[in-house]
């Protein structure tokens, strides 16, 4: 393999841009953090039973895959100023439903439509900022979605303790979601060509693969077949798949295993679990500006290692606190994977196929987190609740191969 092209220095990006997108990561997360404190009293309004929460985030997480996956192929012909408005705008629809909602069948459709919102606003921003945001940016825009879901149970917290009923807090973040909509069709024009004017986007690194049996060029390079047929897209989607279910299966099952497994008492176990993402965030603040002086390759290998770590602390026999230093551990250094992932991709598939490539391994980011915490769940009932710290090494042993691999498998500099 030739020697990597260094990632050039880019001009920062614009102030308006970057405020966007945060608020739009801040945006992402509040429907989630307002549905777990709002579903009793939803469920009581609607008459339906507790579980049928689970046909509500079922439909979303169907729409947000869906989505987030054609957005990546999508993003070059809408361009990314007119998918966010268009996104939001649909978010913020799907919320003003949620607050006037009449029954469940009609919050189920609505579910869809926000999944949908939702899906291509995480898919379209993340590739905008692959190219246009440096690793200080990209962690940052990251650690704001962690601060929406931490606002969202408190602006419902806060309606239900004024006696207002559960819709207010749907209907204040809707209003939010619709005037960021508008923000986003003001300034589409900001938004095209990618990074900002005097920004020097990232080189391709990675020479166009030529494919058996197909013509070179640029109709071959930008063709949808062409990226599925680079085994660094699914090495990618896997990574991606895999490394959320660490981070969701940690924050998901840590109190069972703190109360159960370790004798911890729930208001302590609760306090730790919430230093779990507490350290998530802060990590993501604090390893974006590391990440620029050491270099994204530097950071994500020792953040990999670190989260091994992590969960073989977490998998010891050992007094409670060893635990709880295994999940701080693992929440650190797990901060930076996801958006230095996301921010390299250009790097091991090429820029003709970053944005579609962004797009799938969003969609299997969605998909692990669904799919691997319930299979987590399924053998801690059958097992033991001491069977997540081993789980948590295997799913980041796994994460570690799949990266070397990959990281292997990209292509040389031209």
């Amino acid at each position: 393999m030739g020697p990597r092209v260094p990632r050039p220095r880019s001009a920062p990006p614009r102030p308006a841009l970057l405020l966007l997108a945060y608020l739009a990561f801040v945006s992402l997360g509040l429907p989630d953090g307002l549905i777990g404190v709002g579903w009793p009293s939803i469920r009581r309004d609607l008459d339906v039973p507790t579980e049928a929460v689970g046909v509500v985030l079922t439909a979303g997480t169907v729409a947000y895959l869906t989505s987030s996956v054609l957005a990546g192929f999508t993003l070059a012909r809408l361009g990314v100023g007119w998918l966010l408005a268009g996104s939001t705008l649909l978010a913020g629809v799907a919320l003003t439903g949620y607050a006037s909602t009449p029954a469940l069948a009609v919050m189920v459709g609505f579910a869809l439509v926000l999944g949908l919102g939702s899906g291509a606003i995480d898919a379209g921003l993340n590739a905008y900022a692959a190219a246009a945001f440096g690793p200080r940016h990209m962690n940052w825009m990251h650690a704001f979605f962690g601060l929406g879901v931490a606002i969202g149970p408190l602006i419902m917290t806060a309606v239900l303790g004024a006696g207002l009923s559960w819709r207010w807090g749907y209907a204040v973040v809707a209003a939010a979601q619709l005037a960021l909509a508008t923000a986003f069709a003001l300034t589409v024009r900001l938004w095209r060509g990618g990074p900002p004017a005097g920004a020097t986007r990232p080189p391709d690194p990675i020479a166009p693969q030529v494919v058996p049996g197909e013509p070179a060029g640029a109709a071959r390079r930008n063709s949808i077949g062409a990226t599925l047929r680079l085994p660094a897209v699914w090495l990618g989607g896997a990574a991606f798949a895999i490394y959320v279910a660490i981070e969701v299966s940690t924050g998901l099952w840590a109190f069972l295993l703190l109360t159960e497994g370790r004798g911890l008492a729930a208001a302590v176990a609760g306090l730790c679990v919430s230093g779990y993402w507490g350290s998530l965030f802060v990590g993501r603040v604090v390893q974006g500006v590391v990440a620029e002086r050491l270099g994204t390759a530097r950071v994500l290998r020792g953040s990999l290692l670190g989260m091994a770590g992590g969960a073989v602390l977490i998998a010891l026999p050992a007094p409670g606190w060893v635990t709880v230093a295994g999940l701080l551990v693992v929440g650190f250094a797990a901060a930076p994977v996801f958006p230095l992932l996301t921010l390299t991709t250009a790097e091991r598939v090429g820029r003709d196929h970053a944005d579609r490539t962004i797009g799938l391994q969003i969609g299997a980011a969605g998909l692990g987190a669904a799919l691997v915490p319930a299979a987590v769940g399924v053998l801690l009932a059958r097992v033991s609740v001491a069977a997540l710290g081993p789980t948590l090494v295997v799913l980041a042993v796994t994460l570690i191969a799949l990266y070397a691999v990959g990281d292997r498998r990209a292509r040389p500099a031209s």
